[in-house]
């Protein structure tokens, strides 16, 4: 063993030893060495890094007395020094703990019985390391959340690091721990035995403070009292009233000014146990959804008790209600309020009828008339945007899923491949316009008309499909009533305006002629006149058109 270790007088345990920081040389001295070929050891005479053993710094006179002197053991002195044993804190403290009983207030805001809560807690205080724990008994069906509210541990005390004591503990204090105030109400027999020993007197032990909350938990002992039954046979009353029921036709009245609008409904009201019943009744066209049940079978609070603190709540229970609606509350003619809904009582049933006046004579249960007015309102047709054909705009009005317009099959299949030709100038105020010539067919199937540019070489304007065929009505035609162009008022001369744009007939083929004498009775004279001067065939003559050698197409 080297003798470093004890140059400052303290004992060799752990963490009372030190290390020499400017020891440089660790190595061990040799124990082995050889001599006439075998292995002998030897005892060393320095430790490690040549450092001095204590075998070594011990004298000869050292050494002769510790070798001649008789151990404490086996030879005892009457003149050496008894000292008792040494017991620890944690051995002698063992499972010592004082127990005090506290509480402490839990502020209540949104109640209108109670400002606060008492909740009682218990204090434990191990005297073997000072720590300190708080637990809270735990009551059934509280729905809080109870039991340990602070684990073991030294509490703190101020500020300033220092922790509680037990002699900081006592009957009557304030114990604050992290923003808690715990008052101490009394202690076990064994705290105040300790503390007494200790030279510290207690207080005297306080009441624990009732609660309100729990006093109103607390269910009375049904043994101990007794109630008067009710003279009320619920059995005789169920048997009488049974599958009785009151049915009232009404009229439920909305209650907003802006979409004020009413409705046919249903009351019935169930002798049995006085609930109500509300179901509506489905018209035709109404535009509501088929939904016939208003409002579930239950009992309908009339009037509610007086409350000093507002509170809202889902289900009015029986102690809330200070009267539930009954038949007296149901007048033909009369307006009930029913869940903050109102309906008028129109008329009632023959059953309903015979118990009022078995029971209730004074109760007039005339029907009551109200004068149907049937507004008929008007479809309002927005104006025509210009996009699509007047019958699929009109048709987008009137439906959500707009509907193909009908087709005459037979005029369709009569007239088919059957179009009147004629040659058009377009009437416009700029010079640019001047000289584009048009071909403007008529389509006798479905009344449509279609333009098609003739190309003019270096006009700078590209010819084609100016109009696809579509109806193209007058000027001045409503959307509700559009009126189209037809054979008659396609003349020779005649303007024709198709969406904005003028057009003038200056031609037309022989067939538009030979069509017109056909159906000369539904055309106007100037049409067919303008048609003869304007092709060249005198009416005296009345010669087919065929004779004349012309052809088909429009000059």
């Amino acid at each position: 063993m080297s003798s470093g270790w004890n140059n400052h007088g303290l004992p060799f345990l752990p963490g009372y030893t030190f290390r020499d920081v400017t020891k440089s040389a660790f190595h061990r001295p040799q124990t082995l060495s050889y001599r006439n070929g075998y292995i002998l050891p030897h005892r060393p005479s320095v430790g490690i890094g040549k450092e001095p053993l204590l075998s070594e710094q011990l004298t000869q006179q050292d050494i002769n007395e510790l070798s001649f002197e008789s151990p404490d053991i086996a030879y005892a002195r009457d003149d050496q020094p008894k000292y008792e044993d040494f017991i620890p804190a944690h051995v002698a403290l063992h499972k010592k703990i004082l127990r005090f009983n506290a509480y402490f207030l839990e502020e209540i805001v949104y109640s209108p019985e109670e400002e606060h809560r008492v909740r009682p807690v218990v204090i434990y205080y191990y005297l073997e390391d000072d720590s300190m724990c708080i637990l809270e008994p735990a009551v059934e069906n509280s729905g809080i959340i109870q039991g340990k509210r602070l684990k073991r541990q030294r509490f703190p005390k101020n500020e300033r690091g220092e922790h509680y004591q037990w002699k900081d503990l006592n009957i009557g204090m304030d114990l604050e721990v992290y923003g808690f105030k715990y008052h101490i109400t009394q202690c076990d027999p064994f705290t105040k035995e300790f503390m007494e020993s200790e030279g510290i007197v207690l207080n005297e032990p306080e009441p624990m403070p009732e609660d309100s909350y729990s006093r109103r938990r607390i269910k009375p002992n049904l043994q101990l009292s007794h109630t008067t039954p009710s003279t009320f046979d619920k059995l005789h009353h169920f048997l009488h009233m049974d599958r009785k029921v009151l049915r009232f036709y009404a009229l439920y009245i909305t209650s907003d000014a802006v979409y004020k609008d009413t409705w046919p409904v249903i009351i019935y009201y169930y002798l049995v146990d006085d609930t109500v019943k509300i179901k509506e009744v489905h018209e035709r066209n109404s535009g509501r959804d088929p939904f016939p049940l208003f409002m579930h079978r239950q009992r309908i609070p009339k009037n509610l008790k007086p409350e000093i603190f507002p509170s809202c709540v889902m289900e009015v229970s029986k102690e809330y209600v200070d009267e539930y609606y009954s038949p007296k509350d149901f007048q033909l003619g009369q307006t009930v309020n029913l869940q903050n809904h109102q309906f008028l009582l129109l008329n009632c049933d023959g059953f309903t009828r015979e118990y009022y006046k078995e029971n209730y004579p004074d109760m007039d249960m005339e029907a009551v008339e109200i004068p149907k007015t049937e507004e008929v309102k008007k479809k309002e047709i927005p104006p025509y945007n210009g996009f699509g054909s007047l019958e699929n705009s009109l048709q987008n009005c009137l439906f959500v899923t707009p509907k193909p317009s009908k087709v005459n099959f037979l005029k369709r299949l009569e007239n088919d491949h059957k179009v009147l030709r004629y040659t058009a100038q377009l009437d416009s105020p700029f010079p640019e316009d001047e000289g584009r010539r048009f071909t403007l067919s008529y389509y006798l199937s479905d009344d449509m008309i279609s333009v098609y540019e003739k190309q003019t070489r270096n006009s700078g304007i590209i010819g084609g499909k100016f109009l696809k065929k579509t109806h193209v009505p007058k000027p001045g035609s409503t959307v509700d009533n559009p009126e189209f162009y037809s054979p008659a008022d396609l003349a020779i001369g005649a303007t024709i305006e198709i969406f904005s744009h003028r057009f003038v007939l200056t031609n037309a083929d022989h067939y538009v002629l030979k069509y017109m004498e056909s159906i000369s009775s539904q055309i106007p004279s100037q049409t067919l006149e303008s048609l003869r001067q304007k092709l060249g065939v005198e009416t005296a003559t009345n010669k087919p058109v065929e004779q004349n050698g012309e052809t088909g197409s429009a000059s």
